[in-house]
């Protein structure tokens, strides 16, 4: 025992030292990295901010993906589309947008603006016209400030933005596509009794037309009416803008678009020459050209001109305090669903708790539900209206701006406010209902299935999708739907002031640009987004700019944390996952649209609360 001691004694004594060696340095590691953390935080915290811009700097606007009022989804949505394949969708903010731009007016090292379209998959009207006046805000800030555009090639909607540059210049390999508005839907009728599916739509309004394509093989007669008035209008604003943009006589894009192929053939399909030729374009340039270009109107910095960012001057601009008398700003983009949903869709329960916390938030004096929406349910719709209603009792005043569409239960949720503003070419309107129940009773024939049973009532399970559909159910939804339709009217009428029969000749499911709307006395004014700004601080008697609060969802700590790492590994795992779930073929193009369409009406058939209608357009953006 006592050798054994001898022994163990100097291993013990060697473990000891070993281990407070190890302690130490672990200790020492630790304490180093918080040195480290102390040190970024207190350089975080003293330094004077970005670093300043130099003279002639060019802002470079690279506008990626869609225009949207809010980003869309989650951190969870877009892991979720990587597993099945799919690129996270690039969004672009349009207030950033504005704040960027009037931000760059206002600073004199930023000398010109050069326009990146390549990857900008448009917006509506609406969005383009602030985005277009924005630009014209910085040309008209200095004589110096220059707007250059350039594109390996340019969309309708990308042009119109373009069209607003001091000099447009375009790769001589590009083209520019002005098309037009308007196109093509797929019908379902005759498709769905092959199949022995029935639609079963149950309808109010003349042009209420959302629906139409799961019963019908064609527009009728009166859509094709309401899309006339419509895409006309919005192609001679359109057509209207670039030619005045572009110093154009008038009618010259239409008589263009007639002679494209004679004109297309005299430059022996030279798209870029072409594009010369109609004066679309100032010039032809690759891009090492362009790049040399910018130099010269700017300044070199190392082997290109003098630059910086959107993304980064974004974060180059200064915030104003963070109190103090604000407005108020809740977004209400994309379809009205019940319930609680993430951004780029309007909750009914979720929006108007937004609304709610932004009432009760002592330092918001006016509210601006800025909507972006075709609408959706009309049970949601009303759960939002009302608290408007409730937050204009309250005292604070309501201003409705509407962006791109402001259709169906879009216009329902802007009928409690003080002040509704569009924008003229604002698709809004859509004041009518219907209702969908389909049925597949012959499908269940063809396949030999039997549906039966017993009930206590009629009632019960008298819409059974399996089976045909009872008549006196279908009275109920109709019956239903009529009564949504005439409080739909009913609170249009008391909003606007009119008498029910006046509103009634201008709803019917019709739908209409801001400037027709006007003319029928469905909107207030048409203006601007910075419009509705000014009439809420002003109607909340805010004295200067106003300051502005953007009430929105805080993401959860899941969604945080997916944020942080997503780009990183989640591509990684989703394409292990999706090649052990053999997941390897894209839905083909032209299946994409039946693919959406059939989602779609699975979402307006299922899960509704009964005899409900849906307040929803079928206006898409032309």
């Amino acid at each position: 025992m006592t050798l054994l001691k001898k022994i163990w004694s100097p291993i013990s004594w060697l473990l000891g030292k070993f281990w407070w060696l190890l302690d130490g340095s672990r200790r020492a590691f630790i304490n180093l990295l918080w040195l480290l953390l102390l040190i970024v935080l207190f350089s975080a915290l003293f330094r004077s901010g970005p670093k300043p811009l130099q003279q002639k700097t060019t802002l470079v606007l690279s506008l990626r993906g869609p225009l949207v009022e809010q980003y869309s989804g989650s951190a969870r949505s877009q892991a979720l589309a990587e597993l099945q394949g799919q690129k996270a969708a690039k969004q672009t903010r349009l207030r950033d947008v504005l704040a960027v731009l009037d931000g760059a007016a206002k600073d004199p090292q930023i000398t010109a603006v050069l326009l990146d379209l390549d990857e900008f998959s448009g917006a509506g009207m609406a969005g383009l016209h602030e985005v277009s006046s924005a630009l014209q805000r910085f040309k008209k800030a200095s004589s110096g400030k220059k707007v250059y555009a350039y594109g390996d090639h340019y969309s309708q909607r990308a042009y119109l933005l373009a069209a607003q540059a001091d000099e447009i210049y375009m790769h001589p390999m590009g083209n520019v596509m002005i098309e037009g508005f308007g196109g093509y839907r797929t019908y379902y009728k005759d498709a769905f009794e092959r199949l022995g599916v029935s639609a079963n739509v149950l309808r109010v309004g003349t042009y209420k037309s959302a629906a139409e394509p799961y019963f019908t093989n064609a527009p009728s007669k009166a859509t094709q009416e309401a899309d006339s008035l419509l895409y006309g209008a919005l192609w001679t604003s359109y057509t209207d803008q670039v030619e005045a943009a572009r110093k154009l006589e008038k009618g010259a894009i239409a008589r263009d678009i007639e002679q494209l192929p004679e004109q297309l053939a005299a430059v022996k399909g030279d798209t870029g020459q072409l594009a010369l030729k109609q004066k679309l374009v100032d010039g032809l340039k690759t891009r090492d050209e362009m790049r040399a270009l910018l130099v010269e109107r700017g300044a070199k910095e190392g082997a290109s001109f003098r630059r910086i960012a959107y993304g980064d001057y974004l974060a180059h601009l200064k915030h104003k305090p963070p109190f103090g008398p604000a407005v108020g700003v809740v977004v209400a983009e994309g379809s009205i669903v019940d319930g609680e949903t993430q951004a780029g869709r309007v909750g009914g329960d979720s929006t108007a708790q937004l609304i709610r916390q932004a009432r009760e938030n002592e330092q918001v004096k006016a509210i601006v539900l800025r909507v972006n929406s075709p609408g959706g349910s009309a049970f949601a719709s009303e759960i939002v209206r009302r608290e408007l209603e409730i937050t204009r009792k309250a005292g604070k005043p309501v201003v409705i701006s509407m962006g791109d569409v402001a259709a169906s239960g879009g216009y329902w949720i802007s009928m409690s406010s003080d002040k509704v503003i569009a924008d003229a070419d604002t698709i809004t309107g859509s004041i009518g209902v219907f209702g969908m129940l389909p049925t597949a009773d012959k499908l269940v024939e063809k396949l030999s299935l039997h549906s039966a049973g017993t009930t206590t009532t009629w009632l019960k399970g008298s819409y059974d999708p399996m089976r045909p559909l009872d008549p006196r159910f279908a009275s109920l939804v109709q019956s239903s739907i009529g009564h949504i339709y005439d409080d739909f009217t009913a609170k249009a009428a008391a909003a606007r002031k009119k008498k029910v029969e006046e509103i009634d000749a201008v709803a019917q499911g019709r739908v209409w640009t801001g400037a027709q709307a006007l003319e029928r006395g469905l909107i207030d004014q048409l203006g601007s987004y910075a419009d509705a700004i000014q009439a809420a601080a002003q109607l909340a008697k805010l004295e200067g700019e106003p300051r502005l609060i953007y009430i929105e969802r805080e993401p959860g700590k899941l969604d945080k944390l997916l944020a942080s790492f997503a780009d990183a590994v989640a591509p990684s795992i989703s394409n292990a996952i999706r090649e052990q779930l053999g997941f390897t073929a894209a839905v083909p193009t032209p299946l994409q649209q039946v693919q959406q369409d059939l989602a779609w009406l699975s979402e307006v058939s299922e899960g509704r609360k009964p005899f409900t209608g849906v307040v929803h357009c079928l206006c898409a953006l032309p």
